[in-house]
């Protein structure tokens, strides 16, 4: 547990987000990096696809666990602000898919562009391509190794 809050905070000061708590009315649980739970409401983030939790990548010869990272980012963008999401679809798994923001952040593009998530453009068209197109060209997350 030490080590995720942690590797939160380390990730919270490398990207400059605010560590202030999001809105004490809503109950937020991050289940992984596209998606998170309101309120015992699923989510999954519209437009992107993030590793999954288990998932390592290979970063200067040596597995890293971006699944755990992408999830651990997404709880910090989450500190934000307060969050609010706009309704896509519901998924065949009975989740909502929506468009997340806190305190104005478009989670599912700061996930893109910090490279620990992939626009998925079979459903965003292409919304978050110029964001991993800048992740890919900085190296940033996933980017930084295989």
């Amino acid at each position: 547990m030490l080590r995720n809050w942690l590797s939160a905070l380390a990730l919270a000061i490398q990207f400059g987000i605010s560590c202030e708590p999001a809105s004490a009315e809503a109950a937020v649980r991050i289940v992984d990096g596209d998606g998170l739970r309101i309120e015992g409401q699923s989510i999954r983030l519209w437009g992107i696809d993030a590793p999954e939790l288990d998932q390592t990548c290979e970063q200067d010869g040596r597995a890293t666990p971006c699944g755990e990272d992408a999830r651990l980012l997404l709880g910090a963008l989450a500190q934000s602000g307060e969050i609010t999401c706009e309704t896509e679809k519901t998924d065949r798994y009975g989740r909502t898919v929506a468009r997340c923001f806190a305190g104005g952040l478009d989670l599912a593009g700061a996930m893109v562009r910090q490279g620990y998530a992939l626009d998925w453009p079979r459903y965003s068209d292409g919304f978050y391509s110029s964001e991993e197109a800048e992740a890919r060209v900085e190296r940033r997350g996933m980017w930084a190794g295989r």
